[in-house]
């Protein structure tokens, strides 16, 4: 099981922990929603909760509650941008479909 990040995404969480003065990660899920039925989570991780895992990749902490790495266990997140929109990006190997807009996802 592991979640990993590409250099671009580990850069962006690194500078924003850095500059927010605060955190020790990123924080990835999932959440019931949209017309495919999930979409992704991301936030910064201050604390590990509970049951959490906890990866490394490029020296920064990745956070995800063992119910949503079931459905994003071997996902890539990068940080992509285009012209004036940045946005995190995630490959996911075990999705099966997603929606024409791109923002949610069924496995």
């Amino acid at each position: 099981m592991a979640i990993s990040l590409t250099e671009s995404a580990a850069e962006r969480v690194s500078s924003y922990l850095k500059a927010r003065g605060a955190g020790i990660g990123l924080r990835l899920g999932i959440a019931k929603t949209g017309c495919s039925g999930y979409s992704y989570v991301i936030n910064y991780a201050d604390e590990v909760e509970g049951e959490d895992i906890v990866f490394e990749d490029r020296g920064v902490k990745i956070v995800v509650d063992p119910e949503a790495l079931k459905l994003i266990d071997g996902t890539e997140v990068d940080f992509v941008k285009n012209g004036l929109n940045e946005a995190f990006s995630f490959k996911n190997p075990n999705v099966t479909g997603a929606c024409g807009c791109g923002e949610s996802f069924n496995i």
